[in-house]
């Protein structure tokens, strides 16, 4: 009963990376510019001499749902939502460039630009500092301009040009910091037709009915391991009581 036992054992660890996997697009449903994760599963055959009798489950997170999210008006100033594919370039903690979708930018106390999660946001010249102003303005290519303390409200000033980058004909992946990044290293181009949409904010894509349905069939494919593998102990338990000499 040994195949029938450890089979059951793969598709157990299976269930429960896709739980995984929609327990945390369930904790973003709510999280901004949030890309829900999908899990995939393979059969992995037991090669050998003998027949292939039987396949294992592998089952990992195998990408992310790319689809746009809504995206609201907030009236926020530093507050920005991409119309397309792109995405925001952000550095990542390990000081890599990576990408985000996430647009709830905040100013720390020396002025570096931010995301919400506290990731620097980058620009054409680096990292973005802006000074004390009176207003800040993202335009729709992504250049910012803002209005100095004390200054002249018709005269803005030209800061920086928020980093725009196109993931088309690129290979991306999705780390466990949330960011994304191109496989096997390097670096995203530029958008060379950036629309950025000020004042309003990107909600994850995850919908929380369906999230709600694969948790629940998660749930019952795990459940359905679990009698499989007491149906395998209790049959090896008949076939010892068989193979018991009488007293």
């Amino acid at each position: 009963m040994d195949r029938l036992a450890y089979t059951s054992l793969s598709a157990l660890r299976g269930a429960m990376a896709r739980q995984t996997a929609t327990a945390n697009n369930l904790a973003n449903v709510n999280t901004v510019g949030f890309r829900g994760e999908m899990a995939a599963a393979r059969a992995l055959w037991v090669r050998g001499d003998t027949h292939e009798a039987r396949a294992f489950s592998s089952s990992e997170v195998s990408g992310a749902d790319m689809r746009p999210g809504t995206i609201n008006q907030t009236g926020r100033d530093l507050d920005v939502a991409i119309d397309g594919s792109a995405f925001f370039s952000v550095q990542a903690s390990d000081g890599e460039e990576a990408y985000t979708r996430r647009g709830d930018l905040q100013l720390s106390d020396s002025g570096v630009l931010t995301t919400g999660d506290g990731h620097v946001v980058l620009g054409e010249q680096g990292p973005i500092t802006l000074p004390p102003a009176d207003k800040v303005e993202i335009k729709r290519d992504g250049s910012i301009y803002v209005v100095p303390t004390g200054g002249d409200s018709k005269q803005p000033q030209l800061v920086d040009k928020l980093k725009i980058a196109s993931p088309t004909g690129s290979n991306i992946v999705k780390g466990l910091d949330g960011l994304f990044r191109v496989r096997d290293g390097g670096a995203l181009p530029s958008d060379t037709n950036p629309r950025v949409i000020a004042g309003s904010l990107e909600g994850s894509n995850v919908e929380a009915t369906k999230a709600l349905v694969d948790m629940m069939d998660a749930s019952r494919a795990w459940e359905t391991q679990l009698k499989l593998i007491s149906t395998a102990r209790e049959l090896d338990g008949s076939g010892a009581d068989l193979m018991r000499l009488p007293e």
